[in-house]
């Protein structure tokens, strides 16, 4: 399926230049196509250059981890969970430690530490796949539950949102808590029924209604807070976690004699190694993608539901917030973007400013995950991965949009 969409993009935004040239007498279209093939792939370059330093240093601090024992003392205790939901990784496997570290980095926001830790579950659940070129159920499921992580604290939507000039810029946590948690829910339990999972299994049942009960607590914990508060106790939370793990893990391995140094510089190593790997799976990706939005597609996209909604009578409001829901799955800084333009055209408290703040936090990047998270081991053939993980970006997305209008104060 990503070979077809990743031709599709360029065929469909050819067509549109080849349309604007012959009806319009107009090539400024091929012109901007152009522009950002070039651009894009200079930004390929940019991203796996600057992911060096961050993958050195966190892929030393997880060698660490396997070396002090953490690693297998948080698979041992996990494993009956593990048995349930990824049956083909053996229960000692160091994978499920670091898949667990991944996760919870994820879901405090911190993504500077959950990409290598993410890229290197990858690597240890590709030592237990038997064809190398082709995505294992395991891996499938780990890169799912990625593409549409529940992220706790969407501290820097609240700082563009304050920026920008909102009266209460963090009215929006609590849709964006929700509509993250629908994108995560849709995506487990759909791969779980393609895997033929138990969903009904105590084990799982267990585990899920705790985390449930966590988000719950702390959505009602922040949701008592005022701005300034939620915001220093967001951003020293992640900050305390951080510094906090990384003591943890030079406490444990001075107790059980490793060599610190040498162990993080020999993990540090594959920083480099990874980055290089990534790169023409980026370059592959950022390119289409680029060349679709300068093709105007998406806006002749938007234009068209806006004339249905007005033909049958619907409020229309949220489709302009849809340029961000459109660009997110495809590329973060351009839905971000898409959200700061939205802002500044129609006013940071209008509900389309709203709606594109609560869209963009309910889903991750699903093509930039997916590009690096199987571009970093080499696989080609991602089976239903990419189906899947865009249906739980529409779950996140039509929720996002419906949490909007229950929650717009306006």
């Amino acid at each position: 399926m990503i070979n077809i969409l990743w031709a599709g993009m360029f065929l469909c935004a050819v067509i549109a230049a080849l349309y604007d040239l012959i009806l319009q007498q107009n090539s400024a279209t091929f012109n901007l196509i152009t522009e950002a093939i070039f651009k894009n792939a200079q930004t390929a370059v940019e991203i796996s250059i600057g992911l060096i330093g961050i993958l050195s240093f966190w892929l030393g601090i997880l060698k660490m981890v396997e070396e002090s024992g953490l690693a297998q003392k948080i698979s041992k205790k996990l494993s009956p969970l593990f048995k349930v939901i990824m049956k083909d990784v053996p229960e000692n496997s160091p994978a499920i430690s670091t898949v667990v570290l991944n996760m919870a980095a994820n879901f405090l926001g911190l993504d500077n530490a959950a990409t290598p830790m993410g890229l290197k579950a990858m690597e240890q659940l590709q030592k237990h796949n038997k064809q190398k070129d082709t995505a294992s159920d395991a891996q499938i499921l780990f890169m799912i539950i990625n593409a549409s992580s529940v992220t706790l604290i969407p501290i820097t939507i609240f700082m563009y949102r304050a920026q920008m000039g909102a009266k209460m810029p963090t009215d929006v946590f609590i849709p964006i808590l929700l509509a993250t948690s629908v994108s995560t829910l849709v995506g487990f339990i759909s791969i779980a029924i393609k895997q033929k999972i138990n969903l009904m299994h105590p084990i799982l049942l267990k585990w899920l209604g705790g985390l449930l009960f966590i988000i719950i607590a702390i959505a009602g914990t922040f949701s008592i807070l005022d701005y300034e508060k939620r915001l220093a106790f967001s951003a020293a939370l992640g900050n305390i976690i951080l510094i906090l793990l990384i003591s943890a893990v030079l406490l444990l391995c001075a107790k059980q004699r490793v060599h610190c140094y040498e162990v993080f510089v020999e993990g540090a190593k594959e920083g480099f190694n990874v980055a290089i790997r990534i790169l023409p799976y980026l370059v592959a990706m950022l390119v289409a993608i680029g060349v679709f939005r300068a093709s105007g597609i998406l806006d002749i996209l938007i234009n068209q539901i806006k004339s249905l909604c007005a033909l049958i009578g619907a409020d229309s409001r949220f489709a302009d917030a849809l340029p961000t829901a459109l660009m997110k799955p495809l590329s973060g800084s351009g839905a971000r973007a898409m959200m700061i333009e939205t802002m500044q055209n129609f006013g940071a408290d209008s509900f389309a400013a709203f709606a594109a703040s609560v869209i963009q936090g309910s889903t991750e990047t699903t093509f930039y995950v997916l590009t690096v998270y199987f571009g970093a081991i080499n696989i080609s053939k991602t089976r239903y991965a990419l189906k899947y993980a865009l249906c739980a970006d529409l779950a996140g997305i039509i929720a996002a949009i419906l949490l909007s209008y229950l929650f717009y104060a306006q």
